[in-house]
């Protein structure tokens, strides 16, 4: 990398901005504030034009590879193409200036949208309620758990156990963990599924959920989710859907009429608003009419014509967030959904899958494919052919960015050896699908032929391999300028 700092390009002064003229009495700033909290110096900013600026800022995000500069295959996490018409209405002013401290007559507006994208979320869910405050995936998996606990504890049956599959995402764990409940893992059968001889052994009236991810982690359709439904609701206990892999479904399946209870949505996904660097992210929970009192308050409600914000829950499971949830990313949302309409999001799926599938039965001779069923959205290969090479799925993730290609998920999900999880998304071209297949068989070639291409791979790249260990252990963000 050759991008200089900030603060290594300064001039003294040398300014990127012009302020308006003061239009109120100047003091000296130790008659505004107290002498403590008042500067004996004035703060080390670098002076910079600003085209300067500009410029720096734009180099470095070329250096940095980004879903609008090309293809992010990255397993589950769904990162789709984001239309740019969701952020330039999002961007407007009544959205952006709005807060949340306002008048509940001054924001009708806001409620009517967030109102009306729940109305959305339970049509494509077979849902009864939602709310919309979780701030992500894991938030939605968090607040799941406490609606479990409240409906059970007011029933005066609190219980003490939750399942979850061998190929459950991470958080699924640590939120029953945190939420003080034991963990108790249910087995994957030969065909990649949840088995269905071991959850018999495993449920009892001491189990308060099952967390299912459907499609799951390798991505197949549990196609025995209503007879899985039917057992879970049989002792008692409430079946949980996590919706990270909701892409798959739109207009095809609804979680509610399979048999769900609670369903949580990545808006930021799924609905396409942005979410790479860590965020924004928004995930609503969707429940059935029996758990609907026990929804974090405030509550949309519809009265009449117009939609309210409802306090008035005396069994809510609490608040898990400040305000109402992310907004801005709700409204991104709503655009989405509105543009496509119910034709569009079926659409949506549609394509996802067919891309999946093109994408895996190309690859399938030259990586192993561990269940050779028809995926959903996303699949799993295996790079246990290349690693009898001397290549490891690291060394294929780091290559393919030599080809300009973001690697997939990798080393996930945990019950795939040398895991390639694949998701190309809906809005990827059979010309860009290509790109990466022909990617993909170079380096499966190279393996067989010379595997320390691959194995010195990324060497195209602004910095190579980096050792991410040290990364970690010695974070280091603060410039010190050399004496």
């Amino acid at each position: 990398m050759s991008e200089p700092l900030l603060f290594e390009i300064s001039e003294k002064d040398r300014t990127g901005f012009t302020l308006p003229k003061l239009d109120v009495p100047e003091k000296p700033l130790t008659e505004m504030l107290p002498s403590d909290a008042c500067r004996s110096d004035k703060p080390d900013l670098p002076e910079i034009s600003e085209p300067t600026v500009i410029r720096h800022f734009v180099h470095l995000s070329n250096f940095n590879h980004h879903v609008d500069k090309g293809f992010y295959p990255l397993g589950s996490c769904t990162m789709k193409y984001n239309p740019k018409i969701n952020d330039k209405l999002s961007s407007l002013p009544g959205f952006t200036e709005i807060h949340p401290f306002e008048n509940e007559e001054d924001t009708n507006g806001a409620i009517q949208i967030m109102g009306e994208l729940s109305d959305y979320l339970k049509i494509i869910s077979g849902l009864d309620g939602i709310t919309l405050q979780p701030s992500a995936g894991s938030q939605g998996e968090l607040t799941g758990i406490k609606i479990m606990r409240a409906y059970h504890e007011d029933n005066g049956d609190p219980r003490k156990t939750i399942l979850i599959p061998d190929s459950a995402h991470g958080t699924n764990p640590a939120n029953v963990t945190m939420s003080g409940y034991d963990l108790i893992q249910i087995k994957s059968n030969e065909a990649g599924l949840i088995d269905i001889d071991d959850l018999k052994i495993k449920l009892d009236e001491n189990v308060a959920g099952f967390m299912v991810t459907n499609p799951n982690t390798l991505g197949l359709f549990e196609k025995d989710i209503v007879k899985i439904a039917e057992l879970v609701h049989d002792v008692g206990a409430l079946l949980y859907m996590d919706g990270a892999n909701l892409n798959a479904l739109l207009g095809i399946v609804r979680p509610g009429d399979v048999g769900f209870d609670i369903v949580h949505f990545n808006l930021h996904k799924t609905f396409s608003t942005p979410h790479g660097g860590g965020g924004p992210g928004s995930g609503p929970v969707g429940v059935t009419s029996k758990l609907i009192e026990y929804l974090p308050t405030p509550q949309v409600i519809k009265n009449k014509n117009t939609f309210t914000l409802s306090y008035n829950k005396s069994k809510s499971m609490g608040r898990i967030h400040e305000f109402y949830g992310n907004f801005n990313v709700m409204v991104k949302a709503y655009i989405y959904i509105r543009m496509l309409g119910s034709e569009g999001l079926k659409r949506v799926s549609k394509n996802a899958i067919i891309n999946a599938n093109y994408l895996m039965k190309n690859l399938e001779k030259y990586y192993f494919l561990p269940h050779k069923q028809y995926a959903m959205h996303e699949f799993v290969l295996s790079g246990n052919w290349q690693k009898e090479k001397g290549v490891k799925t690291l060394d294929i993730a780091k290559h393919l960015l030599d080809f300009g290609i973001h690697a997939p998920t990798v080393y996930f999900p945990l019950i795939v050896s040398e895991a390639l999880m694949i998701e190309p998304t809906e809005t990827e071209s059979k010309q860009e699908l290509d790109r990466f297949i022909d990617a993909m068989i170079k380096i499966a070639q190279e393996t067989e032929e010379n595997p320390e291409i691959v194995k010195s791979a990324p060497t195209k790249t602004p910095v190579s391999r980096l050792n991410e260990g040290i990364a970690a252990r010695k974070l280091d963000v603060k410039f010190q300028e050399n004496d």
